[in-house]
This record gives structure tokens, C-alpha cells and sequence, in this order.
């Protein structure tokens, strides 16, 4: 309210100027009249007489009796007068105030950042959770599938002998398996074919009891019961340690053969069994030893099998055109959680038991140093010799009919697709 009033005022003293100064410019002009004529002799009563100028004078606005003339004052002009444009303009904390509040720049929100579509696989695994499934664990808790644009599910199948089943069926993306495992199915017209490697060595044992021995130290095997939980395990590696011991073509007529699943610690401790066909060689032995069960444990790659990998991924190969690149993002994935695990294997660790507690005990603390150097260090990368090694192997042994090309076994798909 005080700027308006400031105005009036300027106005008028402006207006107020403006007639002094043409006053006294008639003043000027009747001095300069009074040179050139005769002064008047003045009476003794003088009476004052007050010029008005010409354009001053309204001859409308003048009384019919000869009042004194009415002055127009200029009309108002809207905007700053001459003296508000040369004086400094204050103003008040209140007209600040409201100044700042208004924006000089008006901006809008930026656009929400749309996050990139995600991929869901689905994974079946061999067996329980377990240290030898460390690179998915690490990957899935450390983000790097999530970084990939990848939704990993981790499945726990019902039976171990179904992953390959449900692969084959179409109805899982991925199943975790062995080498021996897949040539078998191979052979037999399965269309899978391995696209990772997880554990590059050989996991797999058999487990007997301690007391299996003679005088000599020679193991007992003829008529013993020995169980299996896969037809890899049984066909392939059992076959291969019974040959090689007993020194017969045929050794699996030798022995009582009993398929467990699950129920492998508790066929141990209720003495169903005498010994077992396992791919988890390094926990199993200790979980009996905390049931009190005392064991010892054949390696499978000392009893004439040819090296190969311990733990591998497999896909439906009539199925992996649609997902070879989703697949191709998770053994990445993998091979960055290798690379930390193997530069960090106490922190991994302890990521795994926060992650999954059921691991946290003695028994996987001590698998966990025999387990993580064994790593695939290259998941992606194939053992070509590795591979036609092996299935020459089968072919001799009698297990396969005919030997399965490469490109249908085994995968790098860090290279072009065959």
C-alpha cells in the first residue's frame, strides 16, 4: 500500500513544478513589457491582480460572475513518474519477501527412470543347497544377475533324479548336472547339452564304512549293498570302481544295488546300506561323522574314470534359441561370482551362511576349504579333450553306441553359437 501513495505524491509535486515554472515565465514576460512602456502613476490603494496563463484558462470552467478561474491538474499517468525514475525505489521487507517466493525459472520434474525388463530363469539343482552351488548363491546375493537384468529362481527339486526330467519336459529353464550324467542322456536322444560348468573337477565317491576291510587292508566289496541316487551314478561311476577293484567286466552283479534319493544319511546310520555311489564326496562323509558314522571315501577320478567336470549347467537345446541371451547374462554372472569368491573365499563364506543359515555349522565350514578351489574359474569355456575324451571312454566301456558330436554335448556361449 505505501508504493501507490508514493506515486500520488510524485505526481502532484511533479504537477505543483511544472506551474511554478510557467508562472515565472509570465513573470518575466511582464517585466520585460514594463521596459518598453510607461510606468503607471500607482493609487494609494493598490489592488492585486493575478494573471492567469491563456492555456491554463478553461472558459468553461469559469463562473458566469467572474470567480476566480479553476486550474486543471494534469491527468494521471499510469507507470513511474520522472522523479520515481530518478530516485532509488525502496521497498519493503514484506514486497521482498514475495519477490523471492516467485521463480524465475520453472522447471518440471524429470521423467521417472524406467528400469531395464527383467529376464526370469528358473534353475533346478542336483541337491540340496549346498557349498558346491557357491557361484549361484554369491551371484544371486551379491546382485550380479540383478545387474544383468536377470531373476534367478533357485529350485530344490523333490527327487535328485528329476532335474534332468523336468529340463527334457520343457518345464524348468535350466538343471544343474554332471558330465557322465550328460553323455548318458545324450545318448539316449535327450536333447541337452551343457552351456556352464560350475565345479570343474570331479565331486563324486564312493563311501563305504570304515570297518570294510580284510587283515590285508583290501576292501570288501563282493555282496556288499551299495546305494545310488541317479543312473549316472550307478551305470557309470559305481560300474567304473567295481571294474577296476574287482577286476571283472561286470561288477555291478556283485553287489546289492539300493536307490536312496534323499534318504542317503539315513540309510547309512539304520545300516541299510554298506556304502553309497555320492557326488557331494566332501559333505556327506562329514555329516555321517557327526551321526557318528565313521566312513572312508573312494575318489572316483582314482579308479580308472577320466577326468571331467564335477558340476555343470545344462539347457533344452531344442528350447535355447528364445534364451540364449538371458543365458548368456547368468554365466557371466557367474564367472564374476567365481573370480570374487576365489579372491574372497572367507567373505564368501560368510555371505553364503547369512544367505542360506542351514549351512552355517562345522560340517560346511569344512567343506567350504575343499570345495571353493575347485571352482570353475571360466564357466562359460569348454574342455573340448575334456569332453571327446570321455565319451570315447563310455564308447569302449560299452555305455554309449555311438560317439555324440561335440556341438550337441557342450557349448561356449562366449563365442558364436555352433
Amino acid at each position: 500500500m505505501a508504493k501507490p501513495h508514493r506515486r500520488c505524491v510524485a505526481r502532484a509535486l511533479a504537477g505543483t513544478i511544472a506551474i511554478l515554472i510557467m508562472l515565472l515565465s509570465l513573470q518575466l514576460l511582464a517585466e520585460a513589457d514594463r521596459d518598453t512602456m510607461p510606468l503607471p502613476t500607482l493609487p494609494l490603494q493598490l489592488d492585486t491582480l493575478v494573471k492567469v496563463p491563456f492555456l491554463l484558462q478553461d472558459a468553461e470552467t469559469l463562473a458566469p460572475s467572474g470567480a476566480s478561474p479553476v486550474v486543471e491538474v494534469p491527468p494521471v499517468v499510469e507507470g513511474p513518474g520522472v522523479l520515481e525514475r530518478l530516485l532509488p525505489v525502496e521497498h519493503t521487507a514484506e514486497e521482498e519477501r514475495q519477490a523471492l517466493e516467485v521463480p524465475s525459472v520453472v522447471s518440471e520434474p524429470a521423467e521417472p527412470i524406467v528400469p531395464p525388463p527383467t529376464t526370469r530363469l528358473t534353475v533346478t539343482l542336483d541337491w540340496y543347497l549346498n557349498p558346491q552351488h557357491a557361484t549361484l548363491l554369491v551371484a544371486r546375493e551379491k546382485g550380479m544377475f540383478a545387474r544383468r537384468g536377470l531373476d534367478v529362481a533357485l529350485i530344490v527339486p523333490a527327487d535328485p533324479s528329476v532335474p534332468t526330467k523336468l529340463l527334457a519336459a520343457g518345464r524348468t529353464d535350466l538343471a544343474l548336472g554332471r558330465q557322465p550324467q550328460l553323455h548318458l542322456l545324450a545318448d539316449k536322444g535327450v536333447p541337452l547339452v551343457r552351456v556352464a560348468t560350475l565345479v570343474a573337477a570331479p565331486v563324486s565317491g564312493l563311501v563305504l564304512r570304515d570297518n570294510l576291510e580284510d587283515e590285508k587292508r583290501e576292501i570288501l566289496l563282493d555282496g556288499l549293498r551299495i546305494g545310488f541316487t541317479d543312473s549316472d551314478g550307478r551305470d557309470v561311476l559305481l560300474a567304473s570302481i567295481l571294474t577296476e577293484l574287482l577286476g571283472v567286466a561286470n561288477g555291478l552283479e556283485l553287489v546289492g544295488l539300493e536307490e536312496i534319493g534323499y534318504s542317503a544319511l539315513d540309510a547309512m546310520r539304520e545300516q541299510r546300506i554298506d556304502g553309497m555311489i555320492v557326488h557331494h564326496r566332501f559333505l556327506l562323509p562329514r555329516q555321517l561323522a557327526d551321526e557318528g558314522v565313521m566312513t572312508r571315501t573312494l575318489p572316483i577320478e582314482a579308479y580308472g574314470l577320466p577326468a571331467h567336470d564335477g558340476l555343470i549347467l545344462m539347457a533344452n537345446r531344442d528350447q535355447l534359441n528364445g534364451k540364449r541371451d538371458a543365458v548368456r547374462r547368468m554365466v557371466s554372472a557367474l564367472e564374476e561370482a567365481a573370480l570374487w569368491i576365489v579372491n574372497h573365499p572367507q567373505e564368501a563364506w560368510k555371505l553364503l551362511e547369512r544367505a542360506e543359515p542351514a549351512l552355517a555349522d562345522h560340517t560346511g565350514r569344512d567343506t567350504w576349504a575343499d570345495m571353493f578351489p575347485r571352482l570353475s574359474l571360466q564357466p562359460a569355456a569348454v574342455d573340448q579333450g575334456r569332453y571327446l575324451r570321455f565319451e570315447q571312454f563310455l564308447l569302449e566301456a560299452g555305455l554309449v553306441e555311438v560317439i555324440t558330436p561335440l556341438e550337441r554335448l557342450a557349448i561356449d556361449l562366449g563365442t558364436a553359437a555352433p
